[in-house]
């Protein structure tokens, strides 16, 4: 009997450091999240994450140099697409406002 009344001691004892350390834990959290609110630390968060993407953007950058140049290189040439065209002498440029026209007279006829 005196067994049972020692475990049973001893039992609530270690519930109770434990339901401290869990209130403990509680008001710790509502401090912190008083400090600093849950918008701020999502923000916080997503710029972590971003800065982590560019760092690994730049060491797959420094690692693969040519591919990153004929990237750049591909992108380039296609904002001057037209003018290289041009230059060559496939300039769509006419063609297609003779087709505008066209459409435009098409549509007056239908009319």
């Amino acid at each position: 009997m005196i067994d049972r009344k020692t475990q049973m001691l001893a039992d609530k004892h270690l519930r109770d450091s434990a339901r401290a350390l869990v209130d403990a834990d509680i008001e710790h959290l509502k401090a912190d999240l008083a400090h600093k609110g849950v918008g701020e630390r999502i923000l916080d968060r997503a710029k972590e994450g971003a800065i982590d993407l560019y760092e690994d953007a730049i060491d797959l950058a420094d690692d693969n140099k040519g591919a990153f140049t004929a990237l750049l290189a591909a992108v380039a040439v296609w904002f001057a697409r037209h003018p290289i065209l041009s230059a060559f002498g496939f300039d769509n440029a006419r063609e297609s406002e003779e087709d505008e026209e066209w459409d435009l007279h098409d549509g007056a006829a239908e009319h």
